[in-house]
Order: structure tokens, then sequence, then C-alpha cells
């Protein structure tokens, strides 16, 4: 918690104002509304509202919803999830952690690969070690979401956070690349 709030206090105003600017853009180019709210639930599986910049169209059916026009380059670079830093300010999440989930989509996967359930002893992050390592599947993001309980702390969070810094700047296919092992481990 003190990582997060050294790093977003100081950079909270600039942050605020990429946020107003992006959401112009948003109006300019998609239109209203602005923001998509959703609950998620956190730590100790209590739910919270998670805020990001609209980067979806409206159909009523979740099926038939894509990217609009300038939510598809926002979302390829990770900037529609700024507006998670309110959350992280809040409280809710941290800046690195498990991604949050909706309560119907942990259900699933619990029901799917009960270890995952473990990731609720922890704050859910902005970012986590299985997005920036490309996780795709329950099994491995619940391994991953493990070890990064197991060897969490400042280091392994700034290794986190400049990985996903660099992804965002790359987009997300080019940047994902695995962390080196935990060199502790083999001592």
């Amino acid at each position: 918690r003190i990582l997060d709030l050294c790093l977003l206090l100081p950079a909270a105003p600039l942050l605020l104002l990429v946020i107003a600017g992006l959401a112009l853009v948003v109006f300019v180019v998609d239109g209203r509304p602005l923001f998509f709210s959703q609950l998620r639930l956190g730590r100790r599986r209590c739910s919270f509202r998670i805020w990001k910049l609209r980067s979806m169209t409206l159909e009523v059916d979740p099926r038939r919803r894509k990217p609009t026009r300038f939510g598809g380059w926002l979302r390829g670079r990770g900037l529609d999830e700024i507006p998670q830093i309110l959350n992280v300010l809040l409280g809710d999440m941290s800046l690195v952690g498990p991604r949050p989930l909706t309560p119907a989509d942990a259900d699933r996967q619990i029901a799917q690969h009960p270890p995952f359930a473990r990731r609720y002893s922890l704050r859910p992050g902005i970012t986590g070690l299985a997005q920036v390592c490309g996780a795709r599947g329950v099994a491995l993001t619940a391994r991953l979401d493990a070890e990064y309980a197991r060897r969490r702390g400042v280091r392994l969070d700034l290794v986190i956070l400049l990985k996903t810094l660099w992804i965002n700047v790359v987009c997300k296919r080019g940047g994902a690349r695995a962390l080196p092992p935990d060199e502790g481990a083999s001592r």
C-alpha cells in the first residue's frame, strides 16, 4: 500500500489530466458514456466497483459487443485501465496483484480450478505477474498468482510495473515475456 501511494500521489495530477484527455477523445470519437463501471471482487471476495474508460460498443447482448473505433487503440495499450488509479487510491486495489474478476467469473474459475480461490488473500491489482507473463487459462493464472503471493515485495512489484509499462508501449502482444526465475528459490 505504501508503494502504491508513493508512486501514485506524485503522479496523480498528471494521470488525472491523461484520464481527462482520453475521456474527451472517447466523447468526440465514440460518444457517451465515457466510462465503464462494473462490480468486481477484491481481497477476501469483498465487492467494489471498478472504473475504466469505455472501449466497447453498447449492444445489449455482451456477445455482440466489440471495441469502438478509439476503444481498440485504448485496449491495445492498456490505457482504458488508467481510471483504476482511483480504485488504488481508495484502497480497493493495488497497482500490482491478481486481476479483479466479476463474481460470476470468479465462481466459474474456482469451480474449474479450486486453488484459484487463494488469489482472494491478496488485494487485486491493475497489473500482475500473470499479465506480464501473458498467462492464458485458469490453471496457469492461479499458479502465477500463487507465485506472486510467495515472492511479492517492492522489487518484484517494480519489475512488474516496468514490464507493464514496456508491454503497453510496444502493445500487449509484442511485449509479454516471462519473468526471470526466482533467484532465491534455488538457494
